[in-house]
């Protein structure tokens, strides 16, 4: 089981990033569990047709001890499984503590053990990185960070922040800093401001994510971009740095090689029906 968390600002595009991320894994055979960690609880909104999951939290205060893993884990597009920590009713309660007992939801129930994820992929909201944002970073819950940003401002400023936690943990042996992916705005010197980023924080650009109108259109019909457009220019470069993660995880050779032969094995069975 390898796992990764994508954070970025509020509105950058991680959540769409993620998905397609989890859709690029799904096409090569891997299982998938993506979870959501925005109170906005739209992360996994695109994997099911447009139409929001329950949220781990509001199922906790409907049913308690009585929620089942079933009732907190959905199945979505390509057979993905999905997860939306949810927030706290609004005015009372914090979400970083929201996030806390979602996890440790998962945890009760022994989540992992019984779906048996291939890939793990938290989507995190990045523009506060307080404790409980930080707990795929600090409680061992991720072994490796992304970062979505553009070349705006804000975005940048964000992105060294969440650098930044990820580095406070990193002698505690918890998860480290994969790479930047830059997501474009099209703002003059992008990826210069970027690579000063990178620079800065002592990374690099693993993924250039080109501005695609695609995504709006499939955002229209209810479906992830790798779902409506397979061939646009976004999807491509999707494919591309979901091969780049699988490569760069940090996991032992042997296990390495026994997901790439997992991915290997269901490409050229997904090629073979293709083909009938």
């Amino acid at each position: 089981m390898f796992r990764i968390a994508i954070y970025g600002k509020g509105g950058i595009g991680k959540s769409t990033t993620a998905a397609a991320l989890s859709c690029a894994f799904a096409e090569k055979g891997l299982r998938v569990l993506q979870i959501g960690c925005d109170p906005k609880a739209d992360s996994t909104l695109y994997l099911h047709g447009g139409k929001r999951i329950p949220t781990i939290l509001e199922t906790l205060r409907k049913k308690r001890t009585q929620a089942e893993l079933e009732d907190l884990v959905f199945e979505g597009c390509k057979g993905i499984m999905c997860a939306e920590s949810g927030g706290p009713i609004p005015g009372l309660g914090c979400a970083g503590r929201g996030i806390a007992a979602a996890f440790e939801a998962l945890d009760e129930r022994n989540a992992f053990d019984i779906l048996k994820p291939d890939v793990v992929l938290y989507d995190v909201l990045g523009d506060v990185v307080c404790g409980g944002f930080a707990m795929p970073i600090r409680e061992g819950y991720a072994e490796q960070v992304y970062i979505v940003t553009s070349g705006e401002n804000m975005a940048i400023y964000a992105a060294a922040n969440i650098a930044m936690a990820v580095a406070n943990f990193k002698e505690r042996g918890y998860a480290s800093l994969g790479g930047v992916i830059l997501n474009r705005r099209d703002v003059p010197d992008e990826r210069e401001k970027v690579e000063t980023l990178c620079r800065d924080i002592e990374s690099e650009i693993v993924s250039d994510l080109p501005r695609d109108n695609m995504i709006a259109e499939a955002e229209k019909i209810g479906q992830p971009l790798m779902e409506a457009f397979p061939e646009s220019a976004f999807a491509k470069e999707i494919r591309r740095l979901a091969d780049y993660i699988l490569e760069h995880a940090p996991q032992s050779s042997e296990e390495r090689g026994i997901l790439y032969a997992s991915a290997d094995m269901e490409g050229k069975r997904a090629a073979d029906r293709c083909d009938l």
